[in-house]
């Protein structure tokens, strides 16, 4: 049977046509099921589902919020039904991180830190305290610490309406023994996992606005140290890891710097005066005393050369000099330079007394934490000032020299 050239043409159309829809049409499905997999998967990785009941609430909203450094954000809310059931599903934190549920003023805290689904089951009148929180071992363990803190926050409020000095007295003690109480639970808990929510939220918690733990006490430092180094080593890129770090260098830096401070006193203490005598070499190895200048107006200045900005420093000291050594003013300058010979070199033509504190032990006894510092001192060998500006130095040189 013979075909035509036209209908064999349009056979062969046909049949392409027919493949190629069946080609696309194989490739849509396969493409379907590869995102639905796709959606699955990210939806079993990236969500948590916080669910429960709050009977006596129906009808009242219920929102779900998320406690971040800055601000706390709501997620999402609803309706609480007839039945007191109310269902969340959000998006994971990259790091475990806190959240909470709100009603009105009622607040319930908890921990994510993967996809689980945590239950929750409360009455509303006891709604943030009386909870039963389920699949969140560390929710459970937050909501103790909050447990402890608002019973102790209730009691002190309460302290103010008592006007009988007994009774005050007795109500105090019993405050300090439940905190007591309180701070050995959450040692505990902050030495059994430094890098957990509970001890993170443990080293947190205040009473009229203090830290229980204060990182600014030395008995509570370690707890913080531990919990900082922990949330670093673990979870270095984790916002709240950075601020701890900072938090807690900030605390380290003020310790230190009390400590120097009792040092120093010590030292005064134990030598009688108002100041530390410096006894360093010059350049020439001679040894230079500070306490051999009673009698003259003193600038003690710790500084060095190698630092930048230290020639327009130089030429400012120099002015100082020139203006007032003939009536009785003298700079002790203490050099922290690191590199002898080019100390050397450089006050080879400085006229005031320049010296090398080599091992920083004089730095260290000054308390000095940065250069340039001064010290303005009297004829008498008080010290009177520290770091003034140059303008200022000029006026109160001249003052002292005048008295």
């Amino acid at each position: 049977m013979k075909i035509g050239l036209k209908n064999f043409h349009n056979a062969v159309i046909n049949k392409l046509q027919r493949r190629k829809k069946g080609i696309f049409m194989k490739k849509i499905f396969f493409t379907l099921l590869i995102l639905s997999a796709f959606f699955a998967c990210q939806n079993n990785r990236e969500t948590f589902t916080i669910k429960g009941v709050v009977e006596n609430a129906q009808g009242k909203t219920i929102i779900l919020e998320h406690i971040g450094l800055a601000e706390t954000v709501a997620l999402d809310s609803m309706v609480i039904s007839k039945n007191g059931k109310f269902s969340f599903n959000a998006n994971r934190p990259d790091y475990p991180d806190f959240y909470r549920l709100r009603i009105q003023n009622r607040l319930v805290f908890f921990v994510v830190d993967s996809t689980e689904t945590i239950t929750v089951n409360a009455n509303f009148e006891n709604f943030s305290t009386e909870y039963s929180i389920k699949n969140s071992p560390q929710s459970e363990l937050i909501q103790k610490l909050r447990i402890s803190v608002i019973n102790i926050q209730n009691k002190v409020n309460a302290l103010n309406e008592i006007t009988n000095q007994d009774e005050q007295t007795a109500k105090t003690a019993e405050i300090e023994q439940m905190l007591e109480q309180h701070r050995m639970m959450a040692r505990e808990l902050i030495l059994e996992n430094p890098r957990s929510n509970v001890a993170y939220f443990a080293l947190y918690q205040t009473i009229n606005g203090f830290y229980i733990f204060s990182p600014f006490v030395s008995e509570d430092f370690r707890y913080w140290a531990a919990v900082a180094t922990s949330y670093h080593a673990f979870m270095p890129n984790n916002e709240r890891s950075q601020n701890l770090y900072d938090f807690v260098m900030e605390a380290l830096q003020e310790r230190r710097l009390l400590q120097q401070q009792d040092v120093w006193n010590e030292l005064i203490e134990t030598e009688g005066r108002d100041y530390i005598d410096i006894i360093l070499p010059n350049r020439r190895g001679v040894e230079q005393r500070l306490s051999d200048l009673r009698g003259k107006v003193i600038l003690i200045d710790f500084s060095a050369y190698e630092i930048a900005g230290s020639i327009d420093y130089t030429f400012a000291l120099r002015d100082l000099h020139t203006k007032y050594n003939h009536r009785g003013f003298e700079i002790f300058q203490i050099s922290l330079d690191r590199n002898r010979l080019f100390w050397e070199n450089s006050v080879e033509a400085i006229p005031w007394i320049a010296v090398r504190d080599e091992t920083g032990t004089f730095a260290q006894r000054y308390n000095i934490s940065q250069i340039p510092t001064t010290f303005l001192m009297d004829r008498e060998m008080n010290i009177v000032a520290r770091d003034l500006t140059f303008g200022e130095l000029d006026r109160e040189i001249d003052r002292l020299l005048r008295r």
